[in-house]
């Protein structure tokens, strides 16, 4: 199982957990104490999962454990130069910019897989989602907001940019203008705000939050994979504007895919 083939030592550092049942996986970010803040381990340990998880996985629920989904980086990372031997952003600022630019491109990879085809994604959003952890939940397909969550990106104040992944998809959810805003003021947008302008899905009172997560999750789960898969690639590619001839053949072909998946006997 794909619990087995992650580092379990990684895991513990990065302050994650993970079980896979059947064909979902739930991934927590399990340091309660300090709201689930990240450090590089964390990112490590999120990317390890997303090149381990097997192919018969179909969604992935990533959850905080406690009272926060995540309150964004570790306040350590600001001002030591290394944090449990990962690189803080004083060590950042100091190396060679090829090295700085490979290690926030690997810290990266523990988001961007989350937005892969392979998989539907869900975050289940309770408390704080701050930074990195705004991020986080950006990174995910689809989102499912208790109530007492909240939201803010403030890095732009701290002199800094979203720099995991979180520029596109804000832009892609919520437009352009309304992006600007929230990056540069760094206000909170509480969970019906949020439902409002669609950066999530679902807002519901913080003890139905696993419910109503299970509930779209068993949804999600009873399609084919084959075609869970094909139709999120045709979304995502619709998502950049393509030109529509491009849309039409790409969806033809994913049909003809999806046909032979379903009607092909297999060689004997």
């Amino acid at each position: 199982m794909a619990e087995s083939m992650v580092d379990a030592d990684l895991l513990v550092r990065g302050g994650v957990g993970l079980t896979v049942r059947g064909r979902r996986a739930t991934i927590t970010l399990n340091r309660p104490d300090t709201l689930n803040a990240q450090t590089p381990h964390t990112w490590y340990a999120l990317r390890e999962i997303g090149q381990r998880l097997g192919a018969e996985v179909q969604v992935v629920v990533l959850r905080g454990a406690g009272r926060a989904f995540s309150a964004g980086l570790d306040r350590r990372l600001f001002t030591a130069a290394d944090v449990d031997g990962a690189p803080g952003l004083v060590s950042m600022a100091q190396r060679p910019t090829e090295q700085a630019d490979a290690e926030i491109a690997s810290f990266q990879q523990g988001f961007s897989w989350l937005r892969e085809p392979d998989r539907v994604t869900i975050a289940a959003v309770r408390g704080h989602a701050i930074g990195a952890g705004f991020q986080l939940a950006l990174a995910c397909d689809l989102r499912v907001a208790a109530a007492d969550a909240s939201f803010r990106m403030p890095e732009a104040g701290s002199g800094l940019v979203p720099d995991l992944g979180g520029t596109l998809p804000l832009v892609k959810t919520v437009g352009y203008a309304r992006a600007v805003e929230l990056c540069l003021t760094g206000r909170e947008v509480r969970a019906d705000e949020a439902l409002q302008v669609g950066l999530v899905n679902a807002v519901v009172e913080p003890d139905q939050l696993d419910a109503a997560v299970d509930e779209l999750a068993e949804a999600v789960e009873r399609p084919p994979l084959g075609a869970v898969r094909e139709t999120l690639a045709l979304l995502a590619q619709a998502d950049e504007a393509v030109d529509p001839e491009q849309q039409l053949a790409a969806e033809r072909a994913a049909q003809l895919r999806c046909l032979a998946d379903r009607l092909v006997p297999p060689p004997r």
